[in-house]
């Protein structure tokens, strides 16, 4: 199979560089764009330290990831380059995962770290090598329209990553390829091992690469020492029930860990006071949005006031809502919204852009009073 890398014919005279991260995924690109009969460069960011790296798991971009995207790149004949990203990725992806738990949001770095270091560095890079096109191993699409080119989601669901990618503009856009997202992730590993690549079996990365144990909390307070304080536990009118050991150990919509017992319904947590270290918990029903406010919109066409769909978390499915001067207005009330996640804006399967949730405002305001 040789995929449609949108690149003017003959490919012979065609620059590509991917995005090695020695995943399956980004190895199976590399491979596909080399078979095309283009000049292929491979490039990996190595974003932790060579010693913390070496045989971790479930990570991307760490010491064994590294040598596995150079051993792929022998066996393809590629050339293979490696740039330390560390200090990069760890101020501007983990400093920041870790200041937004502080202050009582729930962070999404993948979305930080396409926006920062990936994108945006290897966009430097990839045109600095004199590259026609940058590849990456995500699962979405890139599909040619009358105003240009539109990011879509995967064809296959279980895999789409447009949610994490809603932050891409249109000059990005415009150079970037994304040519497994017609792909279903079996037949990409039987090209892999068609290939005879050595990564063909090997498991897929995390969602958040630098916490491979999914012990968020133990990262958080490694960079903010300070985030174990402690504060109360109260109920939607103030009332105390029972005290935490630190925001870092809770998100909205969380009902497990909160150590209130007695209590006459299951309660969840509403919202996060970082002003008073205050952790405020209620019934279901609180926890229903009627709207949120969205910053740092990203629009990348489409109509801003016709009808479209919303996404506001990775798992979630996108619901039924208007956009109104940065104002998203959801059709029917809408459940496990929180401050720091993304909000990704549809139409069909198109990416129309996305923001980041400031706000939220309760569909039941006597009950959230």
């Amino acid at each position: 199979m040789t995929p449609d890398f949108q690149l003017e014919a003959p490919l012979s005279k065609r620059r590509i560089v991917v995005a090695m991260s020695g995943g399956v995924d980004s190895s199976v690109v590399a491979a596909l764009a080399a078979r095309s009969g283009a000049e292929t460069i491979g490039i990996t960011l190595q974003l932790y330290d060579h010693g913390a790296a070496v045989g971790r798991t479930g990570s991307c971009c760490a010491g064994q990831d590294i040598r596995d995207a150079r051993a792929v790149a022998d066996r393809l004949g590629i050339a293979h380059y490696v740039f330390d990203h560390e200090s990069a990725f760890r101020q501007s992806v983990i400093d920041d995962f870790a200041d937004e738990y502080m202050a009582g949001r729930t962070p999404i770095p993948c979305v930080k770290c396409n926006m920062g270091v990936k994108f945006t560095d290897l966009f430097r890079l990839a045109k600095e090598l004199g590259a026609d096109c940058l590849a990456t191993g995500h699962y979405v699409r890139r599909v040619v329209g009358a105003d240009g080119p539109e990011l879509h989601r995967a064809a296959d669901p279980a895999r789409d990553q447009s949610y994490f990618l809603f932050a891409t503009t249109r000059a990005q856009l415009d150079y970037l390829r994304f040519p497994l997202g017609g792909l279903p992730k079996p037949q990409v590993r039987e090209i892999a091992a068609e290939l005879g690549l050595a990564v063909a079996l090997k498991p897929d990365s995390q969602d958040i690469c630098f916490v491979p144990d999914g012990d968020y909390a133990a990262i958080v307070r490694k960079v903010r020492p300070e985030a174990d304080t402690s504060g109360e536990i109260v109920d939607l009118a103030g009332r105390v029930l029972g005290r935490h050991r630190g925001f870092i150990h809770f998100t909205v919509g969380q009902r497990r860990g909160l150590e209130i017992g007695g209590q006459a319904q299951p309660l969840y947590v509403v919202r996060l006071e970082p002003e008073t270290r205050r952790v405020v918990v209620g019934p279901r029903e609180a926890l229903a949005v009627a709207a949120a406010r969205l910053t740092d919109i990203n629009w990348l066409g489409g109509d801003r006031d016709g009808p479209l769909t919303a996404k506001v978390r990775s798992l979630a499915k996108p619901v039924p809502a208007r956009l109104d001067d940065g104002r998203l207005i959801f059709d029917a009330p809408e459940y496990g919204v929180a401050p720091g996640q993304a909000a990704v804006l549809y139409d069909g399967d198109r990416v129309l852009g996305g923001g980041w949730i400031a706000e939220t405002e309760p569909a039941m305001l006597a009950v959230a009073a």
